[in-house]
């Protein structure tokens, strides 16, 4: 699938590349650590993989990473897993992510968002203040460095002060949205063990307010290792008993003070999906992060003390801490909490305006669900300001690529990204000095050495394989909570090809450089063995209008066949007839090739998602082949548990 001869959609102006960041870093890093001067992005990405500890050197030092104590080497030990990174040296996240306080105290540090959609500033000053205080409290409380430290929290500033606080003191963080279930934080929290819950009687979406008391209730039953609980009354009501106010504890007037931890101390732990079994419980490191995170940000996304960084985005999911990081490159973060779609389609086009946002992430599918809603961004709202427009979850499709250049603006930068919860970080996306082709990344992350292999092991371009780093990140897991052999961490991303991270999506790598993602290659389609993304199928369908979303899956049966369904979610008003059918196969016919299209069309009254709003392929194979529901799922992963009855009888019948 050679794309050589393809124009671009956009492309950099001279001036504009000439002022990236990147740009900037490359000249700077070819006189002080012998980087290619000349060669653009290409050269510098190959020396970043090549010269590995001198790449992350440089990083560290053009943005003036403060070691309180030094490293004796950058990478004492390259295995995967396992990489130790900047042996011997302490630092602390927090203190960076704050320093712009001390330069800018009265300019805004976050811009909080509700539903009312009226931005409220908290300046750097306000910040670093309210961390000092609640940091104090904190160790008060008896914190020390390596407790856990839960918020079950929204989108607010409330959570970004926890977080940082807990940073300070050399805690590990850990959240889950408000949205999600008992049993589903639970599934989570009781895994780390926190000593600290902080948590709020409710959330607003979509215009109405939930409360989430009683859930509360139910987490400090079931979490015994929780020693105080910490009342935010976002609903206004007052503290249940034994719980400490919020305004109480951010109330004092105090400097932050900031514990200097080990380069690979905990900072948070995140969650995988956990559509079977419990989530994998994902242990990043202070520096590991801080270092990825202000290259990705600093760099990728081109961020600076002028931008303005919002992306849509839940405290359940890695996206919010990747956000939250802005902070590290002096942005102002702004934080949405509430529907991505309340009250209209357009909802977080008049955020981006309102906010003045320079840099807007969203999901592939919002962008999909405005144009399918007819949403007109740039006629409705002053976006002068937005440079460019992030997506994830997701591949965009090329249609939303042509949507976003038609309708926000022709010269918008158009940045797909692809990484996961496990790095916390992009492993190809945004490059603001390389030009934009419609459907691709535009290439692999500095230092990132992304390759596509066969069953082999042998690197492939223009051909669809599987998604492997060859050399380790700093941000990759230092390991998993209670998986003390290590061995839960090997199995997911090393049981493959030894010493190298498999992720678990098939990929191309163009001859340019740019990448595709077609989807995961855990459900991938095969089909007389050959290898198909569920990504690609809906993409073509889902232009429909009839179509509201599909989910398509490879059932392997008893007897050698393979059977695979097409399951459609229509829009209202559809009717799956015989005239929709035969559209439905002549587009995916057309537009992909004839062994793409299903064996069957079937209509569902909707698609699963986990928590984070990923479709459940895995799972729904599993019941189609035979596995009863609570061995197919776990159920509190599931965004509507009862949309899975449907597949179940589904098999039962067929059986």
């Amino acid at each position: 699938m050679s794309t050589q001869n393809s124009a671009p959609l956009w492309q950099p102006t001279p001036q504009r590349a000439a002022e990236a960041r990147i740009t900037r870093f490359q000249a700077w890093a070819a006189e002080h650590h012998g980087a290619p001067a000349d060669g653009g992005y290409p050269a510098l990405h190959r020396w970043s993989v090549e010269e590995l500890e001198t790449f992350w050197k440089a990083v560290t030092e053009w943005f003036d990473v403060r070691f309180s104590t030094p490293y004796t080497r950058v990478l004492g030990d390259r295995s995967m897993p396992g990489a130790t990174w900047f042996p011997g040296a302490t630092l602390n996240y927090a203190e960076h992510a704050l320093r712009a306080a001390a330069e800018r105290p009265g300019e805004p540090a976050l811009l909080h968002v509700d539903e009312s959609q009226d931005p409220r500033p908290v300046t750097w000053a306000e910040l670093a203040r309210q961390v000092g205080s609640l940091a104090a409290e904190l160790r008060a409380l008896g914190v020390r460095p390596g407790d856990r430290i839960s918020g079950y929290l929204p989108n607010v500033p409330q959570a970004v002060v926890a977080l940082l606080a807990t940073a300070a003191v050399g805690g590990v963080w850990t959240s889950c949205a408000p949205d999600f279930g008992a049993r589903s934080v639970l599934d989570r929290f009781q895994q780390v063990e926190p000593v600290v819950l902080f948590a709020v009687d409710g959330y607003r979406y979509g215009g109405k307010d939930h409360d989430r008391r009683e859930t509360v209730a139910e987490l400090r039953r079931e979490l015994p290792t929780v020693r105080a609980v910490v009342h935010i009354p976002l609903l206004g009501t007052d503290a249940p008993g034994g719980a400490l106010e919020w305004s109480e504890l951010t109330s004092a007037d105090t400097a932050p003070v900031f514990e200097q931890v080990p380069f690979d101390h905990p900072l948070w732990v995140l969650y995988s999906s956990g559509t079977t079994g419990l989530p994998k419980a994902i242990v990043q490191s202070q520096g590991g992060i801080l270092v990825e995170h202000l290259k990705q940000l600093g760099l990728h996304c081109d961020l600076g003390p002028r931008d303005r960084f919002f992306w849509y985005t839940s405290t359940g999911w890695m996206m919010w801490n990747f956000l939250v990081s802005g902070l590290l490159t002096g942005t102002t973060v702004v934080l949405y909490d509430g529907s991505p779609g309340f009250p209209d389609t357009g909802a977080q086009w008049r955020i981006a305006e309102r906010t003045g946002a320079t840099f807007f992430g969203t999901s592939a599918a919002y962008v999909m669900a405005c144009r399918k809603a007819g949403v007109h961004p740039s006629r409705d709202h002053d976006l002068s300001r937005v440079g460019c427009v992030a997506t994830t979850g997701s591949p965009l499709p090329p249609d939303g690529f042509r949507w976003l250049h038609d309708e926000v603006r022709e010269d918008l930068w158009i940045a797909s990204v692809s990484g996961g919860t496990d790095v916390c970080s992009c492993f190809a996306g945004a490059v603001p000095t390389l030009p934009v082709h419609i459907g691709e990344l535009q290439a692999a992350g500095l230092g990132t050495d992304l390759q596509s292999w066969d069953p082999s092991g042998n690197p492939l371009i223009d051909e669809v394989g599987e998604l492997v780093v060859t050399n380790p990140m700093p941000s990759m897991p230092v390991r998993f909570w209670n998986d003390p052999d290590g061995s839960r961490y090997h199995d997911s991303y090393f049981s493959t090809y030894p010493g190298v991270w498999r992720h678990g999506d098939w990929i191309t790598i163009t001859s340019r450089g740019s990448v595709v993602i077609h989807g995961r290659s855990d459900s991938t389609l095969n089909r007389q063995g050959v290898r198909m993304g569920s990504a690609d199928i809906y993409e073509a369908v889902e232009r429909l209008p009839e179509i509201k979303e599909s989910l398509v899956i490879g059932v392997e049966l008893p007897d050698g066949g393979y059977w695979m369904p097409l399951f459609v979610h229509l829009t209202p008003g559809a009717d799956l007839d015989e005239a929709l059918v035969d559209k439905v196969r002549r587009t995916i016919r057309e537009q992909l090739s004839p062994r793409h299209v299903p064996d069957e069309i079937i209509e569902v009254p909707g698609i699963p998602h986990t928590l984070t709003g990923k479709r459940i392929e895995v799972p729904v194979k599993r019941l189609l082949q035979g596995a009863p529901i609570e061995k197919a799922v776990n159920p509190g992963s599931i965004d509507d548990i009862g949309l899975l009855a449907f597949y179940e009888e589904l098999a039962r019948k067929r059986a």
